[in-house]
């Protein structure tokens, strides 16, 4: 156990040496797990440049933390082809990590063309801008756990299982990865210098999420308007994390593929939880509701239901062996740790100092 605790110390401390002034672009900075990174990066020095849409929500993450007047910040979308070229020509990052998409399942029932167009053409984009840029030697490219081909089973999948999904945005996913491999083995595989992977995480919580149709953002909403928390699918288990623990992750591929272009390159990669941290919807908000005191939970008899996957976790061998990548909070930690964030700043504490100590926290633990 010492160490392991030893490892996760030295690693640590390489990603924050090894960030500074580094130049760093980000898809979908404007996003919950975009913001995050966003600032994180900035708390370690980097040199950061965001490309996203303007935020959806209101009181979004992106606004709280004031990240337009924090680093370069373009608007854009990433299904035009041009205006992102030219935002990473302009940029000359060393460094992308592409998270911008449409992320939600409900929604890519509602508009299959925007998730598809968003996910897999806006991938594509981003992938041939980084093709005719020679600055960027280490990308990180973040799809989802989704792209799994879900056939319910109760163990991880690895990261050489079958891609595919019934519903738009898994499908969507899938066909991203395979967007990806295409280009790897096309173009970027002879590029000196250059490395590339992407990436596969659980369901993320943390402060700051303001999403529709996302569990943690329903419960906060209800008790925010006195309502009760509506569960559709109450016994659905899922990988739950804290976001810093993916994007610690993400963190740690881009450093090794930059220092390392020429091992493991091209390869998938798995960040999520530990198997105690794979819980039921409904465990995850009792814990998480009990935080407040006017808190109820109503489960409806719901039916036509789009469908949604009940059982899916991932396998994080891979990460934990080649990277030595461990995630450092389990599932109480990581909803206290999300409820706290909320209490505070709801509370009238500025979202920023909320944020960096929790990154703080996350880095000493």
């Amino acid at each position: 156990m010492g160490t392991e605790k030893r490892t996760l110390e030295n690693l640590a401390m390489n990603i924050q040496e090894f960030y500074k002034n580094k130049k760093v672009f980000i898809t979908g900075h404007t996003g919950f797990k975009g913001a995050w990174l966003a600032y994180w990066l900035k708390e370690l020095g980097a040199d950061v440049t965001g490309y996203a849409l303007q935020p959806e929500y209101e009181r979004s993450l992106f606004e709280l933390l004031n990240l337009d007047q924090k680093l370069q910040h373009h608007v854009g979308d990433v299904r035009d082809l041009e205006a992102l070229s030219n935002a990473i020509n302009q940029a000359k990052p060393d460094i992308i990590f592409h998270l911008a998409a449409q992320a939600i399942v409900r929604k890519s029932y509602d508009d299959p063309l925007l998730t598809f167009s968003t996910n897999v053409m806006g991938s594509l984009n981003l992938l041939e801008s980084v093709r005719h840029c020679d600055s960027v030697r280490s990308l990180v490219y973040i799809t989802s756990d989704k792209c799994y081909w879900n056939s319910e089973w109760v163990w991880g999948y690895r990261e050489t299982d079958a891609l595919g999904g019934p519903d738009p945005y898994s499908a969507s996913k899938a066909c991203a990865e395979h967007v990806f491999k295409s280009y790897f083995l096309s173009y970027f595989k002879e590029r000196k210098i250059f490395g590339c992977g992407s990436t596969r995480a659980g369901n993320v919580i943390g402060g700051g999420d303001r999403a529709k149709d996302r569990i943690v953002p329903d419960i906060i909403k209800a008790v925010e308007n006195q309502a009760s928390v509506v569960l559709r699918n109450p016994q659905s288990t899922r990988p739950w994390q804290h976001v810093l623990d993916p994007l610690h992750g993400y963190m740690c591929l881009g450093m090794h593929l930059y220092n390392n272009p020429d091992r493991y390159n091209g390869e998938a990669w798995n960040f999520g939880p530990s198997n105690q941290s794979i819980k039921t919807v409904h465990e995850l908000t009792k814990i998480l509701a009990s935080l407040w005191s006017n808190a109820s939970i109503e489960i409806p008899s719901l039916q036509n239901q789009p469908y949604e996957s009940n059982l899916l976790h991932l396998s994080i061998d891979k990460a934990q062996s080649l990277l030595k990548w461990e995630p450092k909070w389990h599932f109480n930690q990581a909803v206290m740790k999300t409820g706290e964030w909320y209490k505070r700043v709801q509370n009238g504490e500025e979202a920023s100092k909320v944020t960096s100590e929790q990154i703080m926290d996350f880095m000493n633990a």
